[in-house]
């Protein structure tokens, strides 16, 4: 068997980390259980994370901290798992300096083999980061 890959949206990753509503909860966990019993990795990518991210903030009250531990546990899960692998992870676990989404973009970036050009000095404190001004 071949194993394939698939991407999910933040709809999907919204119900996985909530649990909400139910209904669409249990149609995703078992879509996904099903899809990865089939051998098929299931994967969000950074743009994803970060829009659930802000999703969890803005329309379920949940703090900073508690989203990005909500998304390392789902993430961690085996169910789904970040596109860019374990930096991602380590975004999310990451505290002080720059935020979450800076290091997803520079994530991003890094992957392609570019550095990140920025005007913000905590963001330029990350690797392949650095200030327009250098």
């Amino acid at each position: 068997m071949i194993r394939t890959n698939i991407g999910i949206d933040t709809s999907v990753l919204i119900r996985l980390v909530t649990g909400q509503p139910p209904d669409l909860f249990t149609l995703c966990v078992e879509r996904l259980s099903a899809l990865c019993a089939a051998d098929t990795e299931i994967l969000a990518s950074n743009q994803v994370i970060g829009e659930t991210y802000v999703t969890l903030q803005r329309h379920y009250g949940v703090s900073k901290e508690d989203a990005r531990a909500e998304l390392h546990t789902t993430l961690t899960s085996g169910l789904v798992a970040p596109l860019n692998g374990r930096a991602v992870l380590d975004a999310l676990a990451a505290s002080g300096g720059p935020g979450l989404f800076d290091r997803l973009i520079a994530n991003d970036y890094a992957r392609a083999g570019l550095d990140t050009l920025t005007l913000d000095r905590r963001m330029a404190s990350l690797p392949h980061a650095r200030l327009v001004s250098e």
